[in-house]
């Protein structure tokens, strides 16, 4: 393979006369008549030879004849100097490093000692000292995105400095809003960069030169490979943090002034509701409000997601007051509940905005108010009717779209996904407790809808996010994902902003199955223990989902009571340990004067109870998805008729307000802690003047032990990432098999 190797040729000028350091005679020539012989300086030379050995240190040594044979240097003459040689990496990257750094460090110092440094042509490691300017600029793509550039212009030179920029933003990889700050100065004080210029010369660079560039853009780095507008506001953190670089930045003045405003949104000041909204909201509440308007003012959506209970069906109301009462929007409004809700809306409306006209779309005669729509502010429909009214509701235009519980569209391959896409509408709100229940699909799904393109297409969000910080735990992922939904999501929870809420404690109540009724639970889980197994053998972990879930479901219920599980050997056990437990806890509870709270997701577990209860001649209400008279249940609780409440998790899992309880018990945990969160929600909401107890009954060592400990992983998913740190992992593996599948 043929390799150029740059040499360096000494020699002595004696008044126009060269001579080599190896030469054996002095240099002569005739004038006139005359043979002239120059007497060589053989101190000088010497010292001058002893002062080129110092370019030892930049792998400089003179070419020896083993050497010139190796290498086939066919031109190199007896006193030439080479770099040394160890690989074709050296003598690409590291040998032009190298040569560029001794050209600059040592051979330019050399002229002021009297030295005359020639380049031949053909020497590829010539640079300049022209004046570097560099300039950022953001323009907008074809696609609605904007795209990020960085040009140096050194003399008449111009080159694209975003390649360089980017591998040193990933190579270095700090958290420059951590604690990196030291470490990244003591790393760009020493680097030296040589810029390839279009002549084919190099522009030396110091670290410390670029080192308010390099910030900017490790802050940014988002930014620097394309950007949705609703990332402006890194736009905007970038110009500043060139301000006084000496960096010039070109950005339209409406992309810098969207980007102020989406950083604005982090500030939430409190901000007055209008007159029309007849409630007197919390300071938080005003703030949520307050974000509510400003969001409008960047021409995105956004997701509320305060816990349960703490308002935020009276914040979205004081947002349409004020865009169809105050602002006079020509246009309605759209809202989307789940079923169980409307009713919900249709009273908080009333009570909180009685001059918002709303309509709602529901039953069989609904159809007949079609027509009606333009004359109202707000059109309430619901999820599952979407489709059939879709003629109706998306060939018109609205002002908002807002969709409530909006995890009911958490599957973007479902229907209702689907359709919400077709919504036509300014501004687009939703509206959840519980953005993520299993996985960061599910955010993807709602953030899809409320700011399109923001997180990618779906295949894009799994190889960008989901995978790499479910499977791998990636913080930096995290972080990024953290950052580009943040303007658009707000989020507090109970403990962030409710004072007045009374201490919730929250316990595990442990039970020992004994007997017959450990028997069946080893039987039912050797028995489904070996039916996983061989399914993953057969189909692999990940195609295993369906059989997994129903043999935890057997196990669960033979945790419950034997007589869920439906097999012969079951019917002959008559005790349970949870059961007998819970009468003693009830027994107790209701003795001091408690109002409980009990959730199940068998609802013939309840059934269960009941009988119990109606033995012992306990008081009660129930409540599961048969039930027909809802309201008038639930009044029964609330109003202090009966101490006990008995509800399916399926039912109570939205839209329930509960406040007359101060006792939550928890009778089968399952492995979605946002479903557990929704139950302990019923009771510990604003208003609550009680402590909360909350009491988990878990068969000791079983499957619900176990899924205890998965809780806590998938519960730290979500908190994190709305806390910006993102940091979790869900990935169910082997060794989670293992734990669900163990032996009592």
């Amino acid at each position: 393979e043929h390799v150029t190797i740059p040499i360096l040729r000494p020699g002595f000028d004696y008044d126009g006369h060269h001579v080599t350091p190896h030469a054996q005679r002095d240099p002569q020539y005739r004038d006139g008549d005359r043979q002239i012989v120059i007497r060589r300086d053989q101190r000088a030379e010497r010292k001058a030879l002893e002062r080129l050995r110092e370019l030892e240190e930049y792998g400089v040594s003179e070419i020896d004849d083993v050497t010139k044979e190796i290498y086939d240097i066919s031109g190199a003459k007896k006193g030439d100097l080479m770099f040394e040689v160890e690989s074709e990496l050296h003598l690409t990257n590291e040998l032009a490093l190298v040569a560029l750094t001794m050209t600059r460090d040592a051979l330019e110092p050399m002229k002021a000692e009297g030295w005359r440094i020639e380049f031949d042509d053909s020497w590829p490691y010539r640079f300049r000292d022209d004046r570097l300017e560099i300039s950022a600029s953001v323009e907008k793509s074809q696609t609605d995105w904007f795209s990020f550039s960085l040009t140096a212009i050194a003399g008449q030179q111009e080159l694209d400095l975003l390649p360089l920029v980017l591998q040193i933003v990933e190579t270095l990889d700090f958290d420059i809003d951590g604690d990196d700050d030291e470490a990244l100065d003591a790393i760009l004080d020493d680097m030296i960069l040589f810029l390839n210029l279009p002549d084919g010369s190099r522009l030396p660079v110091e670290g410390a030169e670029l080192a308010p560039l390099i910030r900017a853009c490790m802050a940014a780095r988002a930014l620097l490979a394309g950007f949705h507008p609703g990332e402006a506001g890194e736009v905007t953190r970038l110009a500043e943090a060139l301000e006084g670089s000496g960096i010039r930045f070109q950005g339209s003045p409406e992309l810098l002034e969207l980007g102020r405003r989406l950083r604005a949104l982090r500030e939430m000041p409190e901000v007055l509701p209008p007159s029309s909204l007849k409630a007197e909201l919390r300071p938080y509440q005003k703030s949520g409000y307050g974000w509510l308007r400003a969001l409008a003012g960047t021409g995105f959506g956004g997701v509320l997601a305060d816990d349960m209970g703490l308002g935020k069906t009276v914040q979205a109301l004081a947002l349409l007051c004020e865009r169809h009462l105050e602002q006079e929007a020509d246009r309605p409004s759209l809202l989307v509940v789940p079923t169980s809700l409307i009713g919900n809306w249709q009273r908080e409306a009333a009570r909180f905005a009685p001059d918002l006209r709303l309509l709602i779309l529901h039953g069989p005669d609904r159809r007949k108010h079609f027509e009606r729509i333009p004359d109202h502010h707000l059109i309430v429909t619901t999820y599952p009717l979407l489709h059939r009214d879709r003629e109706t509701l998306f060939t018109r235009p609205f002002e908002l779209a807002i969709l409530d519980e909006a995890q009911a569209v958490k599957n973007p391959a479902s229907a209702a996904a689907k359709l919400i896409r077709e919504i036509d509408a300014r501004q687009r709100l939703a509206l959840t407790g519980t953005p993520i229940e299993n996985n960061l699909e599910e955010l993807w799904a709602i953030y899809d809808w409320v700011v399109p393109g923001l997180l990618g297409n779906r295949k894009t969000f799994r190889e960008t996010f989901r995978h790499r910080i479910e499977r791998s735990g990636d913080v930096g992922a995290g972080r990024r994902l953290a950052g580009r939904i943040r303007p658009f999501l707000l989020r507090r929870t109970k403990e962030q902003v409710a004072t007045d809420l009374p201490p919730k404690t929250e316990l595990d109540e442990i039970i020992s199955l004994q007997g017959k009724q450990r028997d069946l639970y080893e039987t039912v889980r050797v028995a489904m223990d070996a039916r996983v197994r061989e399914a993953i053998a057969r189909d692999g972990l990940a195609s295993t989902r369906i059989t997994v879930l129903d043999a935890l479901l057997k196990m669960r219920q033979a945790c419950c009571d034997p007589r869920l599980v439906k097999l012969d050997e079951a019917a002959k056990v008559k005790e349970s340990a949870k059961r007998a437990r819970l009468l003693e806890m009830l027994e107790e509870l209701l003795a001091e004067g408690r109002k409980v709270l009990v959730f199940s997701q068998f609802v013939e577990m309840l059934s269960l109870i009941e009988q119990d209860l109606k033995e012992r001649g306990i008081d009660y209400a129930l409540l599961t998805g048969e039930t027909k008279k809802r309201a008038a249940v639930i009044d029964r609780f609330q109003s202090g008729e009966v101490p006990l409440f008995l509800i399916s998790l399926k039912a109570g899992g939205v839209g329930l307000n509960l406040t007359a309880a101060d006792t939550v018990i928890i009778y089968d945990p399952w492995w979605n802690p946002a479903v557990e969160r929704q139950a302990m929600d019923r009771t510990h909401r604003i208003g609550q003047d009680k402590p909360v107890f909350v009491y988990r009954l878990i068969a000791e060592g079983s499957v619900e032990a176990a899924i205890q400990s998965m809780q806590k992983r998938k519960q730290a998913l979500a908190d994190n990432l709305f806390a910006g740190t993102g940091k979790g992992g869900l990935a169910i593996d082997e060794g989670d098999i293992e734990a669900l599948f163990a032996p009592l």
